[in-house]
């Protein structure tokens, strides 16, 4: 065998070509076979392009139909008309649910107490018995008052009854005119001593009225505090019971300090407005009010004044100490330009509405916006009354796009040459 070191140069570079064409081969086949799965998917996309992703592009003048030019099919939207309405300005904020009174109901005079005449949770009236203490102690003090009272009025009876003889004696010149004066300094001393007595004995029969134990307030009764048969002492830190009252009932909630002059303009300075309390999401409403008042001073922490509205609560739907919703109108705007709120959108430019034109494609139109309502807002200017707007749709929208309306039929343009139909009887069935 001959070895390769022996073979001549021309030899060599044969042998080396010989080696190298079949990974030529190889390579030329890998590349043809990539070109190929290239081809094929580009052909996909194209195809599939030309279905959806087209769609999505929306240029304006499509809309058409798949017709001869490749046209996107109509985008069936929503629409509103642009109308005159009231947009009402309103102030939100959040509220507690405040008593006009809670009463903490303690007895004046110690003693024990014998009976409780209520049950928690009861609705009292103004004045109504809520408790007993044991009258004895004071009844017997209000016979020792009227006793010491009559034996001081017999006193004051016989010094007058002396006052009046020694003034006929004096005028007989039958006693000296001292003794008259010392009589008549006696009378007014048993005249004081009675007027003591008349006091000791209404504060005796003050005492024995306060062993019934009122409700000073019309309202709601809570847990009782006390038991029967305790006894118990004038003025106790612990109360019998605690009364609240529950209608009308107060709520107080803070609007910010820029808005104070807005409600202060109003008449009466405010007072009277409508105010709405719903509960805690928002979505229901418990009760209708006016507003009452606000505070007179602001809240330098936090830049907002306490404001306190009064609600009919005959239903009890609002609960003390609740926390609320709170809306309060502080005017109505009049004569607007009123649009659904889902019609307007936003963009670099600004706010904007997509108006509907005749042949059923759609314009960007800027709007300048005024105040508005959960549910509506109005337009200063860029709109007018009777413009009909797209309010659901329009993130699929650009200018000059077609458009179906609700209720239509959506309908292609057909092969060059061929009629083109109308969307629902056209523009001019409109």
């Amino acid at each position: 065998m001959i070895e390769e070191s022996a073979l001549p140069e021309p030899s060599k570079r044969s042998a080396a070509r010989e080696g190298s064409a079949p990974r030529t081969l190889l390579s030329i086949a890998i590349a043809i076979g990539l070109a190929v799965l290239v081809a094929v998917a580009l052909t996909y996309c194209v195809g599939q392009g030309g279905s959806s992703g087209a769609g999505a592009k929306n240029e304006p003048g499509m809309g058409s139909g798949f017709g001869s030019g490749g046209r996107l099919p109509p985008i069936t939207v929503g629409v509103s008309m642009a109308t005159v309405g009231a947009i009402p300005i309103r102030l939100d904020a959040l509220g507690t649910v405040t008593p006009i009174a809670t009463v903490n109901v303690n007895s004046r005079v110690s003693g024990m107490l014998v009976s409780v005449n209520f049950k928690e949770g009861q609705m009292v009236r103004e004045g109504q018995l809520l408790a007993r203490i044991d009258p004895r102690p004071f009844e017997v003090a209000v016979d020792q008052a009227e006793a010491q009272l009559q034996h001081d009025q017999a006193l004051l009876d016989d010094a007058k009854l002396d006052l009046t003889r020694y003034r006929l004696l004096k005028s007989q010149d039958s006693i000296a005119g001292q003794q008259v004066d010392t009589q008549n300094a006696l009378v007014k001393q048993e005249q004081a001593t009675v007027s003591a007595d008349q006091a000791s004995l209404a504060n005796a029969r003050l005492n024995l009225s306060f062993t019934r134990i009122t409700s000073p307030v019309a309202g709601r009764v809570g847990l009782r505090q006390i038991d029967r048969g305790n006894q118990i002492a004038a003025n106790a830190s612990t109360p019998i019971v605690v009364v609240t009252q529950i209608d009308p009932m107060s709520v107080v909630f803070s609007i910010p300090e820029d808005d104070i002059t807005a409600v202060m303009n109003s008449s009466n300075g405010g007072s009277g407005l409508p105010v709405d309390a719903l509960d805690r999401t928002g979505g229901v409403m418990l009760a209708r009010g006016r507003l009452a008042t606000l505070d007179n001073v602001i809240d330098t922490t936090t830049g907002t004044v306490k404001a306190k509205a009064l609600f009919a609560n005959r239903a009890g739907a609002l609960f003390p100490d609740q926390f609320v919703n709170v809306s309060l109108l502080v005017k109505t705007l009049e004569n607007q330009v009123v649009v659904p709120t889902t019609a307007v959108r936003h963009g670099p430019q600004g706010d904007f509405v997509w108006v509907l034109q005749p042949d059923h494609t759609v314009k960007v139109r800027p709007v300048t916006l005024g105040p508005g309502a959960p549910e509506s807002v109005s337009i200063i200017s860029g709109l007018r009354v009777g413009e009909t707007v797209i309010t659901d749709g329009g993130d699929r929208l650009r200018d000059g796009a077609k458009i179906v309306l609700p209720g239509q039929r959506p309908t292609f343009g057909g092969p060059p040459g061929g009629h083109h139909h109308r969307h629902g009887g056209g523009a001019d069935g409109e």
